[in-house]
């Protein structure tokens, strides 16, 4: 047998994953787990700093090592460069990302930039990035999707996250919900343009948000059980999207559309909330059950409407005229564009806009 060499991938996944109650407190037996020493950056912001990021100092120090804390604001090439020098002046070891999502991309970027091991700890769980190799960066203004390594490490503890606004935990929901689109667009493009389709990252990304929907009822805030159910399906994106050597099994019509929307809307949403409805939207267009996916979002709490986001009804129909141009290499649904009037019919059939 031939083997061909083009069908080799390169997979990354976490080797440590703790999800529970307290096991923040673990993180000093985490780095001796994966033999991590010596000085250690953490990448947090003002706030998540106080949440966790402190704490995760005070426990390194308390192992014997050396760590040092740098705060970020936004999530832009030039905080990567920051993290970057910052790491390389304090000879730092190993990264930490400590935030809801910003911080844990930048940590992500500049850990592979310097080829050094991070670990992610999130303090939300509002988006799959915690546990996955993409990072959502601004580079000269626009938000891109880069490929970056996967956290050697993933802490997610129950009883922090779950103290976060609600509505971070809906968000992420909806981010996880996405996978149905993401993964109709995925095999349209298998059929259409002959794309790679990996059934196994398929199967895994549409368990995910199978089980998202399925338990959206017992889905409430401050229950550390919800935590649980969404983190495990993050980090199960994550997998999915290593496993397929790229966020396909994630990240379709419905994203550019959230990606849209964060370039034409004054005031975007969170982006899981924008990309919960616009599964609704991109359902609707598969001719899929998209009443299914908007029940399960109101159930959970998450938006299902352009006023539920805070965005005028103009700008979701002109997201949908505009998301196809936003990754014009990924194939989906959306093909080359909408017309003005079936962008605005679909918005109104979906009850997205009034």
């Amino acid at each position: 047998m031939t083997l061909n060499k083009n069908s080799a991938k390169w997979m990354q996944f976490p080797r440590d994953v703790l999800i529970g109650h307290g096991v923040l407190e673990e993180v000093g037996d985490v780095c001796r787990d994966l033999k991590l020493k010596g000085n250690a950056l953490i990448v947090t912001g003002g706030t998540t700093r106080d949440v966790a990021g402190r704490r995760v100092c005070k426990l390194l120090e308390g192992m014997g090592d050396s760590a040092e804390a740098i705060l970020t604001c936004r999530a832009t090439m030039e905080e990567v460069e920051k993290i970057t020098e910052k790491a390389l002046e304090i000879d730092a070891s190993f990264l930490l990302g400590v935030g809801s999502g910003r911080s844990i991309d930048l940590a992500k970027l500049a850990s592979t930039r310097l080829e050094l091991p991070f670990i992610s700890v999130p303090t939300a769980a509002s988006h799959d990035g915690i546990a996955s190799s993409r990072a959502s960066i601004m580079d000269n203004g626009r938000n891109a999707s880069v490929q970056a390594q996967a956290p050697i490490a993933v802490i997610a503890d129950t009883e922090v996250i779950s103290a976060a606004p609600f509505r971070f935990l809906a968000a992420g929901c909806g981010d996880i919900i996405s996978n149905y689109t993401a993964v109709l667009d995925w095999e349209l493009a298998s059929r259409l343009r002959n794309e790679y389709f990996g059934e196994y990252a398929a199967a895994l990304s549409r368990m995910a948000a199978r089980v998202i929907i399925e338990y959206a009822d017992s889905i409430k805030p401050e229950h550390e059980t919800s935590v649980r159910l969404v983190v495990k399906a993050l980090v199960s994106n994550g997998v999915a999207m290593s496993i397929a050597g790229s966020s396909r099994p994630a990240s379709g019509s419905e994203h550019m559309f959230s990606h849209a929307l964060d370039r034409i809307a004054p005031k975007p949403a969170l982006h899981g909330e924008q990309c919960g409805v616009g599964t609704i939207l991109m359902m609707y267009l598969h001719g899929g059950n998209w009443q299914e996916i908007r029940d399960a979002l109101k159930k959970i709490g998450a938006p299902t409407t352009a006023a539920e986001l805070g965005i005028e009804d103009k700008y979701i129909v002109e997201a949908l005229l505009h998301a196809h141009s936003i990754r014009p290499d990924r194939y989906t649904i959306l093909g080359n564009g909408l017309t003005p009037s079936a962008a605005e019919k679909v918005a109104r059939i979906t009850k997205v806009i009034s």
